[in-house]
């Protein structure tokens, strides 16, 4: 009996076929085989929002090898992966089998499985079911959704906005986010305020630390003592009074550990601990998850990784007990398995939790079969599965208040003790800029009534700080809590951002170009209502009740777009001077962040106003006697465009120890380079120049990327089969490897200075598992072209 098992990529092919027996065949798709042609007219709305499909060249020959294993088969096992895509995907073959009359006596079947292991696909062939049409309905309504919003507002963002690339359902609302929080620091005015310390001795002469919280009898607020004199005002008054213990709090409370990863939790956390950005953490999953080879065979070392639950399944509970009893001993085993529920609005937890498929199977037993970053990331899911299981840590926390003798003035000591580490013993959580951080120390044994000396008052300045700008990590953590996008999306939202000069990172941090800015104001100002965050949340929830079959994914459509198509009309007549006005107008306080009317007077002529102008590279201000005057500068920020805008000077970032050359960061038409410079060069030979491409920010970079940068191509080693030298260069097309007379491209989310020979041979296997371009045919495309014409002036 022929049964063929199609799924998604050919490393989970390869791992699968080793577990099945000679009756399968398992057959990939390379991911979507079908797509909406990028162009108008893909969705038709006044079809009942007809969805007109392309396969594109790429996926003709997968369909070919599909269609080719599927004939003369007795049953078709649709086996992509256990979401939305998967389903759509395993939607996809099948409509496409059925058009071409493959499917004629073959039975169709659609499994899951949350983890490549023997024994989960095995279940999952004993238990298959029809494809979840609600599901696929609902990928057809994001689908259509992100298309119309993209190629519907798109246009209008470039004929309005010179320089402004894309919108997009939730691109947007991020961006968004992101440029709210800086005009939020931009607007913070910071306050001083003075924290006062008085250092005691107890009866029995142990020194402990207290904090000022009552003077004159009034509990004093944050900000109540403002300046010096206040400060050094209270240190007199402290000092003028004898102290003893009025209360002693005692209480024993216990932490608990976190739960395992679901998808946006292991994005944050990634970012955290390991630095690694959101695609790089999907990516790096993803391997995991298809598998690695260990000993001669492919095995999957972790289960789905896109996913919203934080529960585990109760074998993967009765492993980490099992574990935690045999490694840590029983006070860090709990007498009961723990149970998590999402906090996460519209979280969805069809699936598990992200979590090693066996969890006897520590980092250490597969360090040698993985590369650092498949490790790091290994380590991080194992330790986070493993410690949810265990015991709580207890803490001895006491309070005491130190008062006066006329209780005028009262002092608060504090203090914590670790009594049991528990789960602390293998894995803590780490924290946000911005979150409370504990910095309690232990206390010494203090009692009511008991006499305390006043040895040192402190006092010490502070400054309110703003709220700190977005990191990757917290950016996903406040979309989720939103209920904005899905977490199996924000890795791509996050990298389309910074594609598109909206937004770049620096030590982390997103900071907003003018291009975001203008495009944030742009649509607040004419299309508030597709960026309220609530708007947006509320539409995630429509799709995810569409998931569950509780409402027809047209209707969901269609509210969406009359009021939609409405509003680009409306805004398609407006004239670009009305636009400026609004644009500047909400951005007054960033374009000139001084009162000063002197800020808007033009420095060249003096009889002119500056105002915001747009060009393609972004916004920037200008006389307003153009063409007589022509001056023109950046807005304040001094970001990317601001540069790309402004005359860039060479700046140097030290010496080559080698030839004891200067290198300058210089920036040309075609972007940043650096260069060697030598007092005694050849004036008539061109100086060594080296292109920066991304991930590397030209803005922030170091001596030490330059000099890596100098070194390339270098060898990264040989080809375990062939023995061929493996390289890694930058070319004209950015950075690649070269192996032979091949090359492959080396995507955005690789660190190519960083790049081991198996994240090498990793990228080498996916080229070759792509079919080569056909030759273009330049001559019949310009006929074809020309007959068009032809046709369309007929």
């Amino acid at each position: 009996m022929k049964k063929i098992v199609i799924v998604e990529s050919p490393a989970k092919a390869k791992t699968i076929n080793r577990y099945l027996g000679k009756d399968f065949n398992v057959v990939a798709s390379f991911g979507h085989i079908r797509d909406l042609p990028p162009k108008n007219g893909s969705v038709l709305p006044d079809q009942n929002f007809k969805m007109l499909w392309e396969v594109d060249q790429r996926a003709q020959k997968h369909i070919q090898d599909i269609v080719k294993a599927v004939k003369g088969a007795d049953a078709l096992y649709l086996a992509t992966d256990p979401d939305r895509e998967g389903e759509a995907i395993s939607w996809h073959v099948e409509q496409i089998l059925k058009e071409k009359g493959i499917l004629k006596n073959v039975e169709v079947h659609r499994i899951v499985f949350y983890e490549i292991t023997q024994s989960a696909i095995k279940q999952a062939l004993a238990s298959p079911r029809p494809i979840h049409q609600p599901l696929v309905e609902a990928y057809l309504a994001r689908r259509a959704l992100d298309y119309l919003v993209g190629f519907t507002l798109s246009p209008v963002l470039w004929r309005k906005l010179p320089g402004a690339r894309s919108a997009g359902r939730v691109q947007s609302v991020a961006l968004r986010l992101i440029v709210d929080r800086e005009t939020e620091i931009e607007a913070f005015k910071s306050q001083e305020y003075w924290s006062i310390e008085g250092q005691f001795l107890s009866e029995k002469k142990i020194p402990f630390t207290t904090r000022l919280t009552h003077l004159n009898g009034k509990k004093l607020e944050k900000l109540d003592i403002g300046t010096q004199e206040l400060a050094e005002a209270a240190c007199q008054e402290i000092k003028t009074h004898n102290y003893h213990v009025d209360s002693v709090e005692r209480r024993q409370v216990n932490r608990n550990p976190a739960p395992p990863f679901s998808t946006s939790t292991l994005q944050q956390e990634a970012s955290r601990k390991l630095g690694f950005g959101a695609s790089r953490t999907m990516q790096t999953a993803q391997r995991l998850y298809e598998g690695v080879e260990m000993g001669g065979e492919m095995t999957g070392l972790i289960t789905y990784m896109r996913t919203d639950s934080i529960q585990m399944a109760n074998e993967a509970i009765d492993g980490a007990r099992a574990y935690i009893q045999d490694a840590f001993g029983a006070p860090y085993l709990p007498a009961q398995p723990r149970q998590f529920k999402s906090k996460a609005k519209n979280a969805q937890e069809a699936h598990e939790a992200i979590r090693p498929t066996t969890l006897s199977r520590t980092p250490k037993d597969v360090r040698p079969y993985l590369d650092d970053g498949q490790f790091k990331l290994y380590e991080l899911i194992w330790k986070r599965a493993v410690a949810s299981q265990m015991a709580s840590a207890l803490l001895d926390q006491v309070g005491a208040d130190i008062i006066s003798a006329n209780k005028q003035v009262i002092l608060r000591a504090t203090g914590s003790t670790l009594v049991f580490d528990g789960f602390l013993k293998l894995y803590q959580e780490s924290k946000d800029e911005g979150d409370e951080h504990e910095k309690e120390g232990a206390l010494p044994p203090l009692n009511q009534d008991e006499k305390t000396s006043l040895q040192e008052t402190v006092p010490t300045q502070h400054f309110t700080q703003p709220p700190p700008r977005y990191s990757e990590a917290s950016l996903v953590k406040k979309l989720e809590e939103l209920g904005i996008g899905r977490p199996s999306t924000y890795a791509s939202i996050i990298s389309v951002l910074q594609e598109r000069n909206y937004v770049f990172l620096d030590k982390r941090q997103f900071i907003p170009e003018d291009r975001g800015r203008i495009v944030t104001a742009f649509l607040l100002n004419f299309f508030r209502r597709y960026v309220e965050y609530d708007f947006t949340a509320n539409l995630e929830e429509q799709l995810d009740e569409i998931s569950a079959g509780e409402r027809p994914w047209k209707n969901v459509m269609q509210s969406f777009w009359e009021p939609f198509i409405e509003k680009i009309r409306e805004t398609q007549e407006l004239k670009p001077s009305d636009i400026l006005v609004s644009l500047e107008h909400d951005l007054e306080a960033f374009l000139f962040p001084s009162d000063d009317p002197e800020l808007r007077r033009c420095p060249t002529c003096g009889e002119g106003t500056l105002h915001l102008k747009l060009s393609k590279f972004g916004g920037f201000l200008g006389c307003s006697r153009y063409p007589e005057c022509r001056y023109t500068r950046s807005t304040a920020n001094q970001g990317g465009d601001a540069v790309a805008q402004a005359s860039f000077e060479p700046t140097s970032l030290g010496t080559d120890p080698a030839t004891q050359e200067d290198i300058t960061l210089r920036r040309g038409p075609y972007g940043f380079y650096l260069q060697w410079d030598s007092a005694n060069a050849d004036p008539k030979k061109k100086p060594k120049r080296v292109s920066i491409v991304p991930p590397i920010d030209a803005l922030s970079i170091t001596l030490e990327q330059a000099l890596s940068l100098k070194e390339l191509p270098k060898p990264l080693g040989q080809h375990p089969e062939t023995q061929e030298q493996i390289l890694v260069g930058i070319g004209r097309f950015g950075p690649y490897i070269k192996y032979g007379n091949q090359f492959a491209s080396i995507p955005k989310t690789f660190d190519f200075l960083a790049l081991t020979l198996e994240e090498a041979l990793t990228l080498i296997a996916q080229k070759q598992a792509r079919p080569a371009r056909p030759k273009r045919n330049f001559r019949a495309k310009a006929k074809e072209t020309t007959q068009r014409k032809t046709k369309r002036k007929t």
